[in-house]
């Protein structure tokens, strides 16, 4: 469960967003502030693993409070959540986790919330289980896969399909439930339907709008979205 920490004046904005994060039951809020002192004061004390903050905020700008939190330890994640596209550059460069603007959309939240977590786990060896074989439910039956014979899951439809060297098993967990199974392995998310294992993959080409195409060693191409390139790109050290 992440500790998740608002900061927006904007009394609608926060409802909103809080609501949103509530909704994907792996967050929980320890609290809210619409100003920077406020924000410092209370983040210093709580710890959250997670802050999302406005561009624009009452006494200050989010860009600043961002920049103050760095003096932290753990340094918080931090997330800009904001209506303004144009200060996203100088936001990854104070080594933000995410940028996502209003209005908020549901799926990207969730998307966020994922590789917050995700990122979390690979901080932390000591939850990562890196397993041989994943065990998995298939119409009442448990069934032991081979990790090393998995070659990428998707997800549609509320359903994860497994794809291995040479069969495919449709079961009811969750692409998030995999990935946690799965945490500090060859395994890797790319996209919010697809976690693929990296042993497997024999190309990397750029696609539009900044993202990625991976060609499996089967043939098959999986869509790597731009939420995830850069975890990829440091995973296979490019």
């Amino acid at each position: 469960m992440l500790k998740v920490y608002i900061v927006d004046d904007e009394p609608l904005a926060r409802d909103e967003l809080r609501y949103l994060l509530l909704r994907s039951k792996q967050v929980e809020i320890t609290g809210e502030a619409e100003s920077f002192e406020e924000a410092f004061e209370a983040i210093s004390a709580d710890q959250p693993d997670l802050v999302f903050v406005d561009i624009e905020i009452s006494d200050h700008n989010g860009l600043q409070l961002a920049k103050r939190l760095q003096e932290l330890n753990p340094i918080p994640s931090i997330v800009f959540a904001t209506a303004y596209d144009e200060f996203a550059l100088q936001a990854f460069d104070l080594g933000a986790s995410d940028y996502i603007l209003k209005p908020f959309d549901e799926k990207r939240i969730q998307q966020t919330i994922e590789k917050i977590i995700l990122q979390k786990t690979k901080r932390n060896p000591a939850i990562s289980t890196n397993p041989k074989r994943i065990a998995v439910s298939l119409e009442g039956r448990i069934l032991l896969i081979d990790c090393e014979s998995i070659l990428y899951m998707t997800s549609a439809e509320g359903k994860c399909t497994i794809f291995t060297d040479n069969q495919a098993y449709t079961i009811s967990e969750t692409l998030i439930m995999l990935e946690k199974k799965l945490s500090g392995s060859i395994f890797i998310r790319v996209h919010r339907s697809y976690l693929v294992n990296v042993e497997h993959i024999s190309e990397i080409e750029p696609w539009f709008n900044s993202t990625y195409n991976i060609t499996m060693k089967n043939g098959v191409k999986v869509p790597v979205s731009r939420t995830y390139v850069k975890d990829l790109k440091e995973l296979i050290g490019f």
